[in-house]
């Protein structure tokens, strides 16, 4: 029995890369394919004033809502609409100088090709994405971008697949490509992402997470080990931030520090923090992204970090590695 399901679960990890595989093979030619349609696509929504209408129906629809969601939020307005709606009322929301973006795999798809008729008629610049180019969706569009599928992943070739995630990687190749010639930047995505992880990846400061005042164990030069530590025990952070006379950073006291100067034989708890610190420490300042601390951390395998002001290089606080971890930036 035991056997048996080896087997089954053999066979079962097979079919699922051949799925992957086909979809992949699809992807590699819908990048040989890409020409200067795409370009010119890329460059009619660029020189528009208006927003990207989305239009698509079914899975094309399904694909089509996370286009114009991924459009909106890369800095290009969009919108999806429809089209059966569209057709009975909410064409209304279409400006004039909108571009529209129609998808479909056939092409062929009656309420989409006879939609993209009005905006013809209404003076609307179209670009479709489809696997057809004598289609009726190619024949009503400025520039007709070709899937190039030539096999779904489906074994009757009929589920869209292969197709779908060609069209959404299309659709993403022309959001982040406008997105890149806009320079769109990653505080204008913090803009546009204020809330969930992405939010807080992208909008939370040292300064929203470190330890300050009271929680920030700072020591003098002169102090020394035993002072240290009486200092951190105050703290859950295991680290000390070192200043000079005038209250500058110059050092750093953890409690791999302390582990290492035991290790080496030393018992005295009686000599210099200046002995033992690790000078010139890695720092970061408030203003500092957190998802930047936690790439330090990582890369240097340290827990924490302290923090001083970039003009008075004084220390004003300390990350750590653990609210990195609870607010899932590490």
């Amino acid at each position: 029995m035991k056997n048996k399901r080896d087997n089954s679960k053999h066979l079962l990890i097979r079919c699922g890369k051949e799925v992957i595989n086909r979809e992949m093979a699809a992807l590699a030619s819908l990048s040989k394919g890409l020409n200067r349609n795409f370009a010119n696509a890329v460059k009619m929504i660029l020189d528009s004033t208006g927003r990207v209408v989305v239009v698509g129906i079914g899975k094309s629809g399904i694909i089509g809502r996370k286009i114009a969601a991924t459009l909106s939020s890369t800095g290009t307005p969009s919108i999806y609409l429809h089209p059966v709606e569209c057709l009975h009322g909410d064409m209304g929301m279409v400006g004039r100088k909108d571009v529209a973006l129609a998808l479909s795999y056939s092409g062929e798809t009656h309420e989409t090709a006879l939609l993209l008729q009005y905006f013809k008629s209404r003076g609307h610049r179209i670009i479709s994405i489809t696997n057809n180019l004598n289609s009726k969706l190619a024949k009503h569009s400025d520039i007709t971008l070709n899937l190039n599928v030539r096999k779904e992943a489906c074994p009757f070739n009929i589920v869209p697949t292969s197709s779908t995630a060609a069209m959404l990687s299309l659709g993403d190749a022309i959001a982040i490509t406008l997105m890149k010639i806009k320079n769109f930047d990653k505080a204008e995505l913090a803009r546009l992402h204020p809330g969930g992880s992405l939010g807080k990846l992208l909008n939370t400061k040292v300064k929203d997470l470190m330890h300050k005042g009271k929680e920030n164990p700072v020591i003098k030069n002169s102090c020394l080990i035993k002072d240290a530590l009486y200092v951190m025990t105050k703290t859950r952070l295991g680290a000390a931030s070192v200043t000079d006379g005038r209250g500058r950073l110059i050092g750093f006291f953890t409690d791999g520090d302390l582990r290492r100067y035991l290790q080496k034989g030393e018992t005295s708890l009686n000599k210099k923090i200046t002995s033992v610190m690790t000078r010139n420490p890695i720092t970061v300042h408030p203003d500092t992204m957190a998802a930047e601390a936690a790439r330090i951390m990582s890369r240097m395998k340290i827990d924490n970090i302290p923090v001083i002001d970039p003009e008075t290089k004084k220390p004003v606080g300390i990350i750590d590695e653990r609210d990195l971890l609870n607010e899932g930036l590490l």
